[in-house]
């Protein structure tokens, strides 16, 4: 009988969030998966858990992942964990969870400590709606890409971001998005917490003037839906209008419907796109 793979979260600074389940499990398994044994050792060993443990990170994922899944389909159970919060979230451990569904082999996750959600519940902002984009890309193109799609995102929007790299992204952010509320989330958990409200020209500001220490998660504000509304009708507004009709009828709508859907489109009466096209002619 197949194994099973355990993602067990582990505290993002404080010791104290490390669930009990998540100790018995990882005590129990027969292999433990970490990202940094160097790291995971000073952990394992504050709980005294002596399970045997196995490098599992970005740079082995496939290699090392064949193999955990060969460990696992001989009956051995694995926990993986990663230096800090929910394994497979912005973190390799994505890659062994498909292996494992490919390979038919039960995954559970011991729920617990996750940066993104810990800065969300702080930030002040709204948390109805949320998108999590992790590490922005290195690629430069690909990184444009992503600002460009963020830059419309009425959802809050939740990044990482490293202390040497902050200054460079908060200044992409900012001619991106704009002026937008974003709260800096810092050394969450952890002795010196800090949580800042402000806005991101503010945030920009004080980082050139103090050097960015720790690692924070930036929780920036959407667009709003009024805002995305009044651009959305303003570009239709610069579309001729017969143009904006043949729009929608090139989709296989006929006129009449078309007309209704120019007029919301452009926040008018039917009758005003059909006095106005009859002005056309």
């Amino acid at each position: 009988m197949a194994g099973s793979l355990y993602l067990c979260a582990t505290p993002i600074g404080n010791l104290d969030d490390m669930t009990l389940r998540a100790i018995d499990t990882l005590k129990s398994v027969d292999l433990i998966a970490a990202e940094d044994t160097r790291n995971s050792i000073k952990l394992l060993n504050h709980f005294d858990i002596k399970t045997p443990m196995t490098s599992y990170h970005e740079y082995n994922r496939v290699e090392k992942g064949h193999y955990l899944i060969g460990q696992m389909q001989e009956g051995k159970s694995v926990a993986l964990i990663t230096d800090a919060g929910t394994p497979a979230i912005s973190d390799p451990g994505e890659t062994l969870v498909m292996l494992c569904q490919e390979a038919g082999i039960t995954v559970t996750s011991l729920p617990g400590a996750a940066a993104c959600i810990t800065a969300l519940t702080l930030s002040g902002l709204s948390t109805r709606r949320f998108c999590f984009e992790g590490f922005l890309p290195s690629d430069k193109r690909e990184k444009r890409d992503v600002l460009e799609e963020l830059a419309q995102e009425s959802r809050t929007i939740i990044i990482y971001e490293a202390p040497h790299h902050l200054v460079k992204t908060l200044e992409e952010l900012y001619e991106a998005l704009g002026e937008r509320k974003i709260t800096i989330c810092r050394e969450l958990t952890k002795k010196f917490e800090t949580i800042m409200p402000m806005t991101i020209e503010s945030a920009l500001a004080f980082y050139k003037e103090n050097e960015p220490r720790g690692e924070y998660v930036l929780v920036i504000q959407g667009k709003s839906i009024e805002e995305k509304k009044e651009e959305a009708a303003l570009s239709w507004q610069e579309m001729p209008l017969e143009e904006h009709m043949k729009y929608y009828e090139g989709q296989g709508v006929d006129r009449k419907e078309a007309m209704k859907l120019v007029a919301k489109d452009r926040g008018i009466g039917k009758r005003d796109v059909y006095n106005m096209l009859l002005e056309n002619k």
